[in-house]
């Protein structure tokens, strides 16, 4: 544990006030308890690798992958280009519906 490196320290403590966030929004009421559930446990696995990178020894040496930061910054970029390609499509299928219903609206009024 003495070996910790300040990447780690800001790993975890981003983790923690994802924790956190997390809690404050299911408490709102604005995550269902799946969904709570589902970040607890991403950001659980998040603080644990950050404390002890070396779990991820075999899969780095598969994926000829020499540290454990390089393939953090891989897997971040990839999941930011899924987290936006999701939220394209989403916006894509509300303005579809909405311009659907505002057609809608303007044929019943005549």
């Amino acid at each position: 544990m003495a070996d910790i490196i300040g990447v780690q320290i800001i790993g975890m403590l981003f983790g923690f006030f994802m924790i956190y966030y997390t809690f404050l929004h299911y408490k709102r009421k604005e995550f269902t308890f799946k969904e709570y559930g589902f970040w607890m446990l991403f950001w659980a696995v998040f603080v644990l690798l950050a404390i002890f990178p070396q779990v991820l020894d075999p899969v780095l040496e598969t994926l000829n992958i020499s540290r454990a930061l390089d393939f953090f910054i891989i897997t971040g970029f990839l999941f930011l280009i899924f987290v936006n390609i999701y939220t394209y499509t989403l916006v894509r299928k509300t303005q579809r519906k909405l311009e659907e219903a505002v057609r809608k609206t303007a044929f019943s009024k005549k």
